[in-house]
């Protein structure tokens, strides 16, 4: 028998998570939880990683000793907790970046412009918790800019949100993305969010929310515009 018939296939036998980290460790890149990753998933990847997140996630179960053989409620919990993570929670680290088509500012418009409030959802990535907020951006166009739809804003949000996240952030990450887009004069995004593991766990505070800011170009250096903005979007509505 040759040595190619003795030898199983190593990448072949390996799951399919050791695969796609092996590519990212090749390309020297990173694999944060609020990093997205597409670039290196397969066709096939992701079916084969809902089964072995669904093994990994019986496991789980098995550990917290849960009965998923004679207990009706929790018989496919493991395999929906899979499929919400991977194609619903955080699918905006194995999805690329939504399609978005962009227009030249043919009109040369200069006027402040708001977007919001944009409602996001996530998940932190301390606790796997959800984090629920909303999201308002401010965009200072110049003759150069490109000019995105209105629903444009929220599919990225979208993208950027359902990652595990920490706040402060993912309005960075999301402010980096919108630059990139549109190349404005100046980007204001605001957040405001509640946090459950907060409410949930810990000291279970109900009331307590986080705000944050970023801002870019002329909002930083113009205070009057940085005043207007904030007072436009009127949080406490």
């Amino acid at each position: 028998m040759s040595e190619a018939l003795q030898k199983p296939d190593t990448a072949a036998t390996q799951p399919v998570s050791a695969r796609i980290r092996e590519r990212i460790y090749r390309a020297k890149q990173r694999f944060h939880a609020n990093d997205n990753i597409s670039a290196f998933l397969e066709p096939g990847d992701l079916e084969a990683l809902l089964d072995e997140v669904e093994g990994k996630m019986r496991g789980v179960l098995e550990s917290l000793v849960i009965d998923t053989e004679s207990d009706h409620n929790t018989q496919d919990t493991a395999r929906r907790v899979a499929k919400m993570y991977l194609t619903e929670v955080f699918r905006g680290r194995y999805m690329p970046a939504p399609a978005v088509t962009e227009f030249p500012n043919a009109e040369r418009l200069n006027e402040l412009m708001i977007v919001g409030p944009i409602t996001v959802r996530s998940a932190c990535s301390h606790h796997f918790c959800p984090i629920m907020g909303r999201l308002w951006i401010g965009l200072m166009p110049n003759e150069h800019s490109n000019l995105i739809g209105l629903s444009k804003y929220s599919r990225l949000a979208e993208w950027v949100m359902s990652r595990p996240q920490i706040q402060e952030e993912a309005i960075t990450q999301m402010a980096e993305l919108l630059m990139r887009k549109v190349s404005p004069d100046g980007l204001a995004v605001v957040m405001e969010a509640d946090h459950f593991c907060m409410h949930w766990r810990g000291v279970k505070d109900s009331e307590t929310k986080m705000i944050n800011s970023v801002m870019r170009g002329s909002f930083l250096k113009d205070a009057a515009l940085r005043r207007e903005f904030l007072s436009l979007i009127n949080l406490k509505n």
